[in-house]
């Protein structure tokens, strides 16, 4: 579906400006992942009207992207695929509601996992060279120690769940 919205946009584009510089799988890759991102956010903030997780869903939005800019992690085999997951995972996630004490547990997890794993998997995503990656891991581990003292539930689950995506992304690394 996303593959095939974005290869007739990117065919539009080139028909109506056929000189323009980028070439047709450029701009069929640009415009897949614009819609990842705005079919993501936009089911999942349709999802959490209908179940009143609409704070919680735009905390996860937020916290999930912000770190996985700087530590990178896991991609799905299709853009379709990715928003669905994402959305589901989204959804479940803005129903996490624990003690203090697990979402202590939660962010120590995670900060372990970006320490020992940030970045992984952004070669093809970022222009970032690599001699700056470690202050990559650095502010990844930022944002995680952060929210020990903002100590959101749903923010723990989704660094969490950005973290664990880092040691799915390492086992493909392996193989």
């Amino acid at each position: 579906m996303l593959e095939a919205l974005s290869g007739k946009l990117a065919a539009g584009i080139k028909n109506i400006v056929p000189e323009h510089p980028a070439s047709y799988a450029v701009l069929k890759f640009a415009i897949a992942v614009v819609l990842n991102v705005v079919f993501i956010i936009s089911l999942t903030v349709a999802v959490s009207f209908l179940t009143d997780k609409t704070g919680e869903a735009v905390q996860i939005l937020i916290s999930f992207a912000l770190l996985r800019q700087v530590s990178g992690g896991v991609h799905l085999k299709s853009g379709t695929a990715c928003i669905l997951f994402t959305t589901a995972l989204f959804t479940v996630l803005s129903f996490v509601n624990v003690s203090p004490l697990f979402v202590l547990l939660m962010n120590m997890i995670s900060l372990g996992l970006v320490l020992w794993l940030a970045p992984i998997g952004i070669e093809r995503q970022t222009r970032i060279p690599r001699r700056h990656w470690p202050k990559l891991k650095v502010i990844a581990a930022l944002m995680v120690v952060s929210n020990i003292f903002i100590g959101s539930p749903v923010i723990a689950a989704s660094l969490l769940a950005q973290s664990v995506s880092l040691l799915i992304a390492r086992k493909e690394v392996k193989s």
